[in-house]
């Protein structure tokens, strides 16, 4: 058998193997889910009031289904997360991504828009002087992200800019390695306007 007709048939097989899993999305349990756990922090539509949890509404589908697997794994360390989710199935991790996915989002008021110009230069721009890549390379001119890649059009500035923090402090190692060499690079202000942009993007 040839190697690509050998790479051929396990992609097959995974792709076949995964076909339950989403079969198995439930919207019911992951409203279910939703009222009985997630709304006490993120809101019943992902619309999170409070500045220390991350807004979800209009999160790709991907992204959270990754991010809660890395909770329920250890991975990503939260005494918070860990026991909200250690008795979710991939189905139900499945569920709650395709959830929050399809709620709405909103525009939010930006507490400081002179800040917020000088984040729109970084983010889309990045800082060629001190080496600081463009943001938008990555997560879209937007700030809508990828399946693999999060959303951060409309989170709240403080969450952006104390995930930013853990990236630099090497606390928060789930995610793309990348990450830990452009947030050492951040200057206190560049952290702090890209973060209040990004809260303000639809």
């Amino acid at each position: 058998m040839s190697r690509a007709l050998s790479s051929t048939r396990v992609l097959q097989t995974l792709v076949l193997a995964a076909l339950p899993l989403a079969a198995q999305a439930d919207p019911t349990r992951a409203e279910e889910i939703v009222q009985g756990k997630c709304f006490i922090c993120h809101g019943a539509e992902g619309e999170s009031s409070s500045p220390a949890f991350p807004r979800l509404a209009g999160q790709n589908a991907g992204y959270v289904m990754r991010q809660l697997a890395d909770y329920k794994s250890g991975k990503r360390k939260s005494t918070t997360m860990q026991p909200m989710v250690e008795d979710l199935s991939p189905a139900d991790l499945k569920a709650l991504g395709d959830f929050f996915a399809s709620r709405p989002t909103m525009v939010h008021t930006v507490a400081d828009p002179e800040l917020a110009l000088v984040g729109r230069f970084i983010y889309q721009r990045g800082n060629p002087y001190s080496g600081v890549a463009s943001c938008a390379t990555c997560h879209g001119s937007d700030g809508h992200g990828s399946e693999t890649l999060p959303r951060l059009a409309g989170q709240h500035a403080q969450y952006t800019e104390n995930q930013l923090k853990s990236f630099n402090k090497r606390e928060r190692t789930n995610d793309n390695a990348v990450m830990h060499g452009i947030a050492s690079k951040l200057s206190e202000l560049e952290l702090k306007s890209v973060a209040a942009y990004l809260s303000g993007l639809k």
